[in-house]
């Protein structure tokens, strides 16, 4: 008869749980689809954009990016290849946690979402285009101060 072996006991990580049917999505679909909606957004990429890439209707993208639908390991990987970031980017802040993963406050990826706004995006564009690397430099540290960040770097520079 197999004896149940405690995974604790084994030296093993405590696994995240899935969530049961009706409790709504699992919170680490709902990062993997922020994730993913974030950098479809640094590119510019409509939905409909993104889903033509890799064979899906924008509204399954849609769903991926809201974490109603879990997205498959292999469904992940071309989305990966197709927006130029490893899969690991998927996961990148994701708490060691479940109960970190209930917000309490707005996380950081969700704090850049609400800055993922077309102003911001063509900011940050027209920033990268300046071609002298000394000027956009200089033109960061401005923005820092204008903003009253530019503190730190003062004394450091």
């Amino acid at each position: 008869m197999l004896e149940k072996r405690n995974p604790s006991k084994l030296g093993l990580a405590q696994a995240y749980s899935l969530s049961k049917r009706g409790e709504g999505p699992n919170p680490i679909d709902i990062h993997v689809g922020q994730r993913l909606r974030l950098r479809r957004t640094l590119l510019g990429l409509s939905q409909e954009t993104l889903g033509e890439a890799v064979g899906i209707t924008f509204q399954q993208l849609q769903k991926y990016e809201r974490g109603a639908n879990r997205i498959s390991a292999s469904r992940l990987f071309n989305l990966s290849q197709v927006l130029g970031v490893p899969v690991t980017f998927f996961f990148d802040d994701l708490p060691a946690s479940e109960s970190a993963l209930v917000p309490d406050e707005p996380s950081e990826t969700q704090e850049f979402e609400s800055m993922a706004r077309r102003e911001t995006l063509e900011l940050v564009r027209a920033y990268y285009r300046i071609p002298e690397d000394a000027v956009r430099r200089r033109t960061f540290e401005l923005v820092k101060t204008l903003a009253g960040d530019g503190e730190d770097s003062a004394k450091a520079g």
